[in-house]
């Protein structure tokens, strides 16, 4: 499911997103109405788009992404 499809369903409600990463969303958790992101696409974007390596890649999303709390709609991050 793309971002476009998730606002296409949910047109007044406002998703939190991580910047950067619109390719790597899967879908919508359904109570809470919080983004879901695949971190294996979130690690591909950085390798291939900023020319990280993978463990530059994972070590930036643990630091910036993983450990962020912005409030109850903060993002789901699952590895499929």
């Amino acid at each position: 499911m793309t971002l476009e499809q998730i606002l296409e369903i949910f047109p007044e409600e406002e998703l939190l997103k991580a910047d950067g990463f619109d390719d790597a969303i899967i879908g919508v958790e359904q109570l809470q109405l919080r983004l879901v992101y695949d971190i294996d696409k979130m690690r591909n974007i950085l390798i291939e788009k900023e020319g990280m390596s993978f463990e530059e890649a994972m070590e930036y999303l643990d630091f910036n992404v993983f450990g962020s709390y912005v409030g109850e709609q903060t993002p789901i991050y699952i590895q499929i």
